[in-house]
């Protein structure tokens, strides 16, 4: 029996996650799909092969402030908000900490009105530096209020708590998710963190540059299985609101994870380390349990798989 088509709005569209949500939406599964974002961090050429077609709509717009959308709205995914700490750092962290607090609220106004679904995409940094390994949903975090990462991490700490209270008291049905480390095709080429980092450096010809000394950890999570995740917990019931971790809990130290990429692409250009920056997260590794029991979800793309569709991406744009 075929799924109803649903008119779908995602906000931070045209960004990494954004547009390949987009893209599975709209021509895998056939809904109308309107895709907000203010291309801070964004692309339209994300969006490229999906824009023109008849049941895609793009809206330029920065989710600080209220949106009117005449469409009936079914479900929403708010993705808005720069997600490299390059990124939402610096002058730019108190429109992180407003597109995470104000684009919440204007997000929730949206899903009330129309009755929709809406999913938040939260994020493992709610955990912080984490004092607990791995990170399981229970886990309130370990997080500097005052620190630079803040504006993101606290601001997506708040999100979270206006998703719960929007749905005690105006019963909104809500979906919140934990993204852990994502990568793959339509990361931005200066997205500022590991992965592209390193890919883009050894393409290059570069040292790739360690922060630290490389035995802090991360755990490494394919697009194609995050957004496959990101869908099934949006049809979940509507008495499951989350939170729920999302990502691949194989765990690599970021010295292994450069050699892995140096082997790949250039075995011959050296490993330089910088400082670590302040609040910096030791250990990251999401438990996936939750996802598993509810979901029948859990990450399938191995990192070499991954990386080798990611290191073609790149290629063909640098």
């Amino acid at each position: 029996m075929q799924k109803k088509k649903k008119t779908i709005l995602v906000s931070g569209g045209s960004g990494f996650i954004g547009s390949n949500l987009c893209r599975k939406l709209l021509l895998d599964q056939n809904n109308n799909v309107i895709c907000i974002d203010n291309n801070s961090t964004g692309s339209l050429t994300n969006l490229e092969g999906i824009i023109e077609k008849p049941n895609f709509k793009f809206i330029e717009h920065d989710i600080v402030e209220p949106l009117e959308i005449e469409d009936k709205i079914d479900e929403i995914y708010n993705l808005a908000c720069p997600a490299s700490p390059s990124a939402y750092q610096g002058k730019n962290a108190i429109h992180t900490t407003k597109t995470c607090i104000y684009g919440a609220v204007n997000m929730l106004e949206l899903a009330k009105k129309n009755n929709a679904k809406i999913l938040q995409s939260s994020t493992s940094e709610v955990y912080g530096n984490p004092l607990e390994h791995p990170q399981n949903e229970k886990y309130f975090g370990n997080v500097n209020p005052c620190g630079k990462r803040a504006c993101y991490d606290e601001g997506k700490r708040c999100a979270e708590s206006l998703f719960f209270d929007y749905n005690r008291i105006y019963r909104v049905k809500i979906k919140v998710v934990r993204i852990f480390n994502t990568y793959g095709p339509y990361m931005d080429i200066n997205d500022g963190r590991v992965v592209s980092n390193f890919i883009c450096q050894a393409l290059k010809g570069e040292d790739i540059t360690i922060y630290g000394n490389g035995s802090q950890t991360r755990s490494f999570c394919y697009i194609d299985d995050l957004i496959e995740g990101l869908i099934r917990v949006m049809d979940t019931v509507d008495d499951f609101i989350g939170p729920i971790n999302l990502g691949n809990p194989h765990e690599y130290s970021i010295i292994s994870f450069a050699n892995i990429i140096k082997n790949k692409i250039n075995n011959k250009i050296n490993i330089s380390y910088k400082p670590l920056p302040n609040d910096d997260p030791i250990k990251r590794k999401p438990d996936v349990s939750l996802a598993r029991k509810v979901l029948h979800w859990e990450a399938e793309v191995s990192l070499q798989e991954g990386l080798d569709k990611t290191i073609k991406y790149f290629s063909n744009i640098l």
